[in-house]
């Protein structure tokens, strides 16, 4: 009996078990994931709880719901990786040999990472929203709230989708309309970049969303700290944002895991072919989702597509076969603007985000890099397609893996 062992039980590791378990002869393969986690978190809904707009009942389930029969699931944390050896030690002393492993343990944040960030004041007037309790506290003071100077603020790239702290800030501007009290509060975008993402063209829609309400934009902000005793974030130019709430999206770094075991670069995500998924160090074993160190987004629609292109490479290579260099960076992301609409884009590697229609050419009724009600519909509806079809391993129909041109208006754009 061969053993296929996966690391991580989130929303790749989920998905490359429901993928597996039902084209691996079971005569043949065990497969095995494992993760000291009981609780599986739809994160994006994270986005959402600080303004009441989803339930914390809504944003989490139990894992084990979700890990298809035939699979075993162990929950215990995963001490080393020890690729010379082909074994995974484990926190209890357990050993697992493996023949082929797949590493999906994900990016967490480490706002002790920047000086003062995790200081008395983390989580009463300094927030995070990338976790369930930075999410839920935020919710818990912006209730009572009575406004002044809000800075959404991201401390160095990579991030887990990149967009949401843009979402964060669009939302808050919306949320403090209806409440009427949008004038009492001064809301400032602070990013290290050049802009307000990393493509040019949705940069420049981006801008001009934010100019449009009200949100000033500080750019090439390197934060050196957080001075939490006056209330402000300083950069390593002297540069100063004051806050009365700061909303910072910290380091986001790979498990400490990778790094115990010697298998990441310096932000502990592991070097990884970025079209076939396989590791660059060793080759039984493949990386994806946001434990990859790729030149793609840290999104969940990501890491779908890598899903079904590592399945196929996985069958590949037991069988000894060339694995498909395929994936090609595809992202698609719905970005919520507030007052009930949104944008979507859609690109890859090669591809910025331009104009167009999706998933059907001409047709949408998704239209891409435009603010509209249906983008706005397809984002609300992406939480139960998340919990019913995407974790399960369950084709979502007219999404191709890889990124199609059609409906894309990139000559047009081109002029």
């Amino acid at each position: 009996m061969k053993n296929l062992v996966i690391l991580g039980a989130g929303t790749s590791g989920t998905m490359m078990a429901n993928h597996l378990v039902s084209k691996l002869s079971k005569d043949e393969w065990e497969i095995t994931i494992i993760d000291q986690y009981k609780t599986h978190y739809y994160q994006p809904g994270f986005l959402f709880l600080p303004f009441d707009i989803y339930k914390t009942s809504q944003v989490k389930k139990k894992g084990k719901k979700f890990i298809p029969k035939g699979v075993r699931y162990l929950q215990e944390k995963i001490e080393k990786i020890n690729a010379d050896k082909n074994k995974v030690e484990l926190s209890n002393g357990d050993v697992l040999g493996y023949d082929i492993l797949i590493v999906a343990t994900g990016t967490k944040i480490a706002p002790e990472e920047i000086e003062g960030m995790k200081g008395p004041k983390w989580h009463k007037n300094v927030f995070d929203f990338y976790t369930y309790e930075g999410s839920k506290a935020l919710r818990d003071k912006f209730r009572t709230w009575k406004g002044g100077k809000l800075a959404v603020h991201i401390s160095e790239m990579p991030i887990k989708c990149p967009v949401a702290p843009l979402e964060f800030a669009f939302l808050a501007d919306s949320y403090f309309k209806n409440k009427g009290m949008r004038d009492k509060v001064d809301i400032t975008f602070v990013t290290p970049l050049d802009g307000a993402f990393t493509k040019p063209k949705a940069t420049a829609a981006l801008h001009y969303l934010l100019e449009e309400k009200g949100i000033k934009e500080v750019t090439d902000f390197n934060i050196e700290a957080v001075d939490y005793k006056n209330d402000k974030i300083i950069d390593y130019g002297g540069q100063e944002v004051e806050y009365d709430i700061l909303v910072t999206v910290p380091t986001n770094m790979g498990d400490k895991v990778i790094e115990r075991s010697g298998l990441g670069d310096d932000l502990n995500f592991v070097p990884t072919h970025k079209a076939t998924l396989q590791t660059k160090a060793n080759e039984n074993i493949f990386a994806i989702g946001d434990a990859t160190n790729l030149p793609a987004s840290k999104a969940g629609s990501v890491a779908h597509f890598e899903a079904e292109i590592l399945t196929e490479n996985i069958l590949r290579y037991i069988d000894g076969r060339e694995l498909k260099e395929e994936f090609d960076g595809h992202a698609n992301c719905f970005i919520e603007t507030g007052g009930g609409k949104a944008l979507l884009i859609d690109f890859n590697y090669t591809h910025e985000p331009v104009k167009g229609t999706f998933p059907f050419p001409g047709v949408g009724p998704l239209s891409l890099l435009k603010e509209s009600r249906m983008n706005h519909m397809g984002k609300m509806a992406f939480r139960w397609i998340y919990w019913n079809m995407l974790i399960k391993g369950i084709h979502i129909p007219f999404v191709s893996a890889t990124m199609t041109e059609s409906g894309k208006e990139f000559e047009k754009e081109a002029k």
